[in-house]
């Protein structure tokens, strides 16, 4: 009789230690659980730690609540104003609602891919060129907000969409790279030209003062000489007034011409006996 009652303990001992088995569950901190109850959802999501469920009746899902990178795969399309360029980019979400989560969407992680490689084209084709280069910050915005709208009844929550990568085709890189270098030759020739009008000021007001002065201008030459001889050159400078070449053309204009002689009237040469 003893016998018999310990092991019936033994036998109901070993049963509540199965029965304990296979209903403990530990749901780590980053997770959380949700219950389903002959397929129907039961109680709370589950936080973090030790719980229990019955066993063969309950089924408990874990899921993830870490924020999670995913690259969205590079996408073909026409921008605005029509050029043919390759995008790709990189999503950042995490789960909110575990329970939606769940039962919402079958898989919220392939949701969530294609929903962003949909929203990436669409940008493509809503932006210029100029806009996927320079101004990525408003186009990763909205690119954030079109993911974001159906991702929260998904339980999901969209925390940053970020534009990788912009490729062009070859013939596009070399039509801006004309682009810029004329770009930089116009600049650089508005500021040479900029640079000489200046100049040309500074030599007019120059030229002015010195008129006041005859002497200034003999002085600037002689600063000029000075600066020649300093070099070591076989270089010879020679002063010449511009007011002697001034006298000369005055005195060439003042010269009167010699008188033309007429065709048909030729002077009789005197003869010998005169």
């Amino acid at each position: 009789m003893l016998a018999e009652l310990f092991t019936a303990a033994a036998v109901t001992a070993s049963a509540c230690a199965v029965y304990a088995a296979a209903a403990a569950r530990v749901v780590k901190q980053y997770e959380r659980g949700v219950v389903f109850r002959l397929g129907r959802l039961h109680g709370n999501v589950r936080g973090p730690g030790f719980t229990t469920v019955i066993p063969a009746i309950d089924r408990l899902h874990k899921v993830n609540m870490q924020i999670v990178t995913m690259p969205v795969p590079a996408q073909d399309g026409i921008t605005r104003d029509n050029v043919t360029v390759r995008v790709d980019a990189v999503i950042y979400f995490k789960v909110v609602d575990a329970a939606s989560a769940i039962v919402q969407v079958e898989d919220y992680r392939f949701a969530v891919s294609q929903m962003a490689q949909t929203s990436l084209r669409s940008i493509i084709g809503k932006s210029d060129l100029d806009d996927l280069l320079s101004n990525r910050e408003k186009l990763n915005q909205g690119l954030e907000l079109m993911i974001d709208s159906p991702a929260i009844g998904w339980g999901v929550q969209i925390d940053r969409v970020e534009i990788k990568d912009v490729s062009l085709p070859e013939t596009m890189k070399r039509s801006m790279a004309r682009q810029a270098e004329a770009d930089r030759e116009r600049r650089a020739r508005v500021i040479n030209a900029d640079a000489e009008l200046q100049a040309s000021k500074k030599l007019a007001e120059a030229a002015a003062q010195m008129s006041e002065q005859p002497a200034a201008l003999q002085l600037r030459l002689l600063q000029t000489v000075v600066a020649v001889a300093a070099e070591k050159n076989s270089t010879l400078v020679l002063p010449f007034p511009v007011e002697l070449l001034r006298f000369l053309e005055r005195a060439q204009q003042a010269t009167p011409p010699p008188p033309a002689v007429e065709e048909g009237k030729h002077e009789k040469p005197p003869s010998p006996e005169e």
